[in-house]
């Protein structure tokens, strides 16, 4: 899949906030109002309807943003919303500044150790708080500490190639 055609998800929206239909909305960015730097959102409901909005605003308040949306002025419609993902197109986001990269640029690619040991391929990464995490899936699922240059030796984005030193029985 293409960048422009990949989607990346950004946060979700949580429920009401108030009555005159503002949104109160989980986001992922850093920082969390950097949400709304990048639209058009694509909204995918439980259902998997989407939906396609633009002009979002919004502000920090407490551990969630509040936001508003042009054409949504009743509370009933934003409970309807509830647990409605956020989705931006990877075309939206600004390119990564040199050494550094995108999470979701990550997915996909092949792991290997350094003894050349085939893991399998990266679903997706996640952070515990002290450090990012690998998921990879391949003949079993296995969980990698992000932690260059300790456990990540190497990222070779041209051959979609992580190499890990990283014991295969872990």
């Amino acid at each position: 899949m293409s960048d422009n055609e990949r989607r990346i998800l950004l946060g979700r929206i949580v429920g009401a906030f108030g009555i005159r239909g503002q949104i109160k909305i989980e986001s992922w960015t850093e920082p969390r109002d950097a949400i709304f730097r990048y639209q058009p959102w694509i909204l995918v409901d439980a259902a998997g309807g989407e939906r396609e909005f633009s002009g979002a605003r919004g502000k920090e308040s407490g551990k969630h943003l509040v936001a508003t949306f042009p054409e949504v002025t009743d509370r009933d419609v934003v409970e309807a919303m509830r647990g409605t993902d956020i989705y931006v197109p990877r075309s939206a986001l600004p390119p990564p500044k040199a050494g550094e990269f995108y999470w979701v640029d990550l997915e996909g690619f092949r792991v290997v150790t350094v003894d050349g040991v085939d893991f399998g391929t990266v679903s997706h990464l996640f952070s515990t708080g002290s450090n990012d995490v690998l998921s990879i899936r391949g003949d079993r699922e296995r969980m990698v500490p992000f932690v260059e240059p300790d456990f990540v030796k190497s990222v070779d984005f041209e051959a979609g190639l992580i190499t890990v030193d990283w014991d295969p029985d872990f």
